[in-house]
């Protein structure tokens, strides 16, 4: 991706100029946008850009493993925490907490919460139905 830019004089786009410098510092954003040198999984994973690298012998069945988690997890849960770490860098710290209590006042509310509470009350494994 971004090696295409910087070989035909184009800049990041899709606030790829933003988001690098954010996710990597400044210094590693202007290397990758001006070298277009390649990084390895490893290094990706070590900067921050990915969260896990894996050999590519085990990834589908660490993926299929992590697809079956997710989909039998707390579905609600797992939106409101990505909808709040999405909103993160754009928001105070006040502004983030208030989001918060709002994405965890609707958990609290759902269905789920309390099927998790009961399953942990009752040490047995939780079956949640998005709700």
């Amino acid at each position: 991706f971004i090696q295409s830019f910087s070989k035909v004089g184009l800049i990041p786009d899709t606030g790829g100029s933003w988001h690098l410098p954010h996710l990597i510092g400044e210094a590693r954003a202007k290397g990758l946008a001006f070298t277009a040198e390649p990084i390895t999984a490893k290094q990706a994973e070590d900067w921050g850009l990915i969260w896990k690298a894996l050999p590519d012998e085990s990834l589908m069945e660490e993926a299929r493993g992590y697809a079956q988690r997710f989909a039998e997890g707390p579905t609600l849960g797992f939106a409101e925490t990505k909808a709040c770490i999405h909103a993160a860098a754009a928001n105070t710290l006040d502004e983030h907490l208030e989001r918060e209590a709002v994405a965890m006042k609707r958990c609290g509310e759902s269905a789920d919460y309390a099927e998790g509470v009961s399953a942990f009350l009752g040490k047995r494994a939780p079956v949640f139905k998005g709700e």
